[in-house]
């Protein structure tokens, strides 16, 4: 993992911005649940009221309210409004009010808006014609507030005119001998005194509910309510449509980001795979360094856009939520402790499970390719010998021993779906039992018990994408570290930093071999031993002996494709194990290799013919000129259009001596 870290890192001014934007989201992301209860709480069950000292007030009102407090606090009020908005004795609170006097105004209005409301509740449902104040009082305050919070059937809700009732009776009783807001505020203090915690939120909310129906009083509660659901609708709305702007900009930058690592990567794997030795190339096989390339590298890619996408995203998220839920007062936080529990538990039993898998994948998948590249390869003598059906024995064991262990990782992926849907549902039947208890008892509000389940959810979906990442990583580690072997490991043959050229004294066209030997890594016993000779220009020079004793190995030393392990091979007078000296000796040395595919590597004969000279910075017309002369000396001229395809194996042959006559070697 450390490797991928590694290659973010170097883009670390993109995956600094990402990760900025990223806390944007989440911020959205988390706000939308407090928008939602507040619509379903203020807005709907509220009628969009959100504190106990109205914006408008009729004058009558406003005298009943006084009445419920203390002097200074009842000057305090009238002064609050500020002027008269119709001739119908509408007032309206003053805007120039700041933030703490309008906090001490709503601390001062709410027990009195408690008051009004529970005795205009009571109006509405005493037998017609009976004096409600008379009957309960002021003292009577926990019976009457018992009373108001009772969810009989038969309860009525008080209308408009049971307030101006209540009003016109609170007028009268200023009137009567002996009324003094001191009594008042002394059998107010009494009451209130003998209610317990739970009923006294309960009468909180009805503070709201007075201001609701002081504006059904005055013919604008539809008016408040919607402006209040327009007004946070619009700023839900607006977050909303940032968080999408913000997760695009995420995801492009995430994906430009992958990109480039991929581009990177698979451009330092083949720089190095271009400079590798015969050893090397054996040592990793063809088919292990086309998976790297290829398979290996497109893991990496993917997996660093779900680190910027979701691994970083999944913690900011999860850690928001937790502190939402912590900070509310819902009491119900021990449901997340447990959720985190179960959660850690889970996602720790599926990675022991599924880690060790991964590793042994990407060993499967080089054996399948190996396989395949053999058996496409070797077609011919396949065919030719009638093992089709070894063959294919041979491949569907690797396919099958492939398939098994993807499977079982596939599972310990499905099976992490069931058990985070039964944690998320198991959750919301929670949050609901002890929630619907809570509203019960008037601690908790539906708006409240939704945003609670939305930061649960969240809270169990960021660790969902934790774990689906989590279930990628390892295959993703192991890919890195097998990208990462290519790239760091040193050719035996290394090309030169600053290439010598011919030197002007040189033994022109003599290939000398001094006592040569050579031994392939990790074999027993030499391929060659102590050859010596000297091969002139204008002879011919031919090696003669059986299969297997070394003549193609001992073709592999003239241009350094393969160094002596004992001896030195010198080539116009330069030694082949002077890094300094290889790219002259190469391009001075022409081969024609055993397989004529070798040279095959364009659509057009004429293209692939003019792949040597254009190594050498030859002009375009003497390439041209090289090609078609090389072409007509090989019988090949009329093909110089043709696809390499549609030659037969001896044209090809000739391709490729063409090629080697148009480099005109030393």
């Amino acid at each position: 993992m450390t490797k991928i870290f590694k290659q973010l890192a170097r883009h670390w001014a993109v995956c600094l911005v990402v990760f900025a934007l990223l806390f944007v989201q989440a911020y959205c992301d988390l706000s939308l649940p407090d928008y939602t209860s507040r619509i379903v709480d203020t807005g709907i069950q509220q009628g969009g009221i959100e504190s106990p000292l109205p914006e408008t007030i009729r004058q009558s009102t406003l005298d009943a309210l006084t009445l419920l407090m203390s002097e200074e606090d009842a000057d305090a009020l009238q002064n609050a409004y500020g002027y008269y908005l119709q001739d119908d004795g509408v007032l309206k609170l003053r805007t120039d009010l700041t933030d703490d006097e309008r906090t001490a105004l709503e601390d001062a209005v709410t027990t009195p808006d408690i008051v009004l409301y529970m005795a205009a509740a009571q109006a509405a449902n005493a037998p017609a014609g009976q004096d409600t104040m008379g009957m309960t009082g002021l003292a009577d305050m926990q019976a009457a507030s018992s009373e108001s919070t009772t969810t009989d059937s038969e309860t009525v809700t008080p209308t408009a005119e049971d307030l101006d009732t209540v009003c016109a009776q609170f007028a009268a009783m200023s009137q009567m001998p002996g009324f003094t807001r001191e009594a008042v505020q002394q059998q107010l203090a009494g009451a209130f005194a003998s209610l317990d915690d739970t009923l006294m939120e309960n009468l909180k909310s009805q503070s709201m509910l007075l201001v609701q129906l002081e504006y059904e009083a005055q013919g604008i509660a539809h008016d408040v309510q919607m402006r209040y659901l327009y007004r946070v609708g619009g700023q839900m709305l607006g977050l909303t449509l940032l968080m999408v702007a913000v997760s695009i900009a995420v995801g492009f930058l995430a994906s430009r980001v992958s990109a480039a690592i991929g581009r990177d990567l698979r451009r330092e794997t083949f720089a190095s795979v271009i400079g590798f030795s015969n050893a090397e190339i054996e040592n990793f096989s063809t088919a292990s360094l086309i998976t790297r390339t290829t398979n290996d590298i497109q893991q990496v890619q993917f997996v660093c856009v779900m680190l910027l996408r979701m691994v970083a995203y999944a913690p900011i998220l999860g850690i928001g939520g937790v502190l939402h839920v912590l900070n509310s007062s819902t009491g119900l936080s021990w449901i997340i402790v447990l959720d985190v529990a179960v959660l850690l538990l889970l996602i720790l039993f599926l990675m022991s499970v599924a880690m060790p898998k991964f590793k042994i994948m990407q060993k499967l998948v080089d054996r399948l390719n190996l396989v395949s590249r053999e058996i496409l390869t070797g077609i011919m003598p396949v065919r030719a010998f009638s093992r089709e059906k070894f063959e294919e024995e041979r491949f569907d064991k690797a396919n099958k021993d492939l398939m098994s262990t993807q499977l079982f990782t596939n599972h310990a992926m499905v099976a992490m779906m069931p058990f985070m849907t039964l944690i998320m549902n198991g959750t919301s039947l929670l949050i609901v039992w002890f929630g619907g208890k809570a509203m019960d008892n008037g601690t908790m509000q539906v708006g409240e018990m939704i945003a609670f389940i939305t930061y649960t959810m969240q809270i169990v979906m960021s660790f969902l994408m934790l774990a689906m990442v989590a279930v990628m990583l390892p295959r993703a580690g192991v890919a890195a570290d097998r990208i990462d072997e290519v790239i760091k490991t040193p050719s035996t043959i290394h090309d030169p930093a600053a290439p010598k050229a011919l030197p002007a004294d040189g033994t022109h066209g003599v290939v000398a071999f001094h006592d040569v030997s050579f031994r392939y890594p990790g074999s027993d016993e030499d391929a060659l031993e102590h050859i010596s000779f000297t091969a002139r220009p204008g002879e011919t020079t031919a090696i003669i002996v059986s299969t297997g004793c070394g003549k193609s190995t001992l073709a592999k030393h003239f241009n350094a494709v393969l160094l002596p392990s004992g001896g030195s091979v010198h080539v116009y007078g330069m030694d082949t194990k002077d890094e300094e000296q290889l790219l002259a000796i190469r391009q001075h040395v022409g081969m024609v290799f055993q397989n004529p595919d070798n040279q095959i590597v364009s659509n057009v004969v004429e293209e692939d013919v003019a792949f040597a000279p254009e190594n050498l910075g030859v002009p375009s017309e003497e390439i041209r000129r090289r090609v078609d002369d090389a072409l007509r000396a090989v019988g090949m001229y009329e093909y110089r259009t043709y696809a390499p395809q549609l030659l037969s194996g001896g044209q090809k042959q000739r391709i490729a001596i063409a090629g080697v006559l148009a480099m005109r070697p030393q």
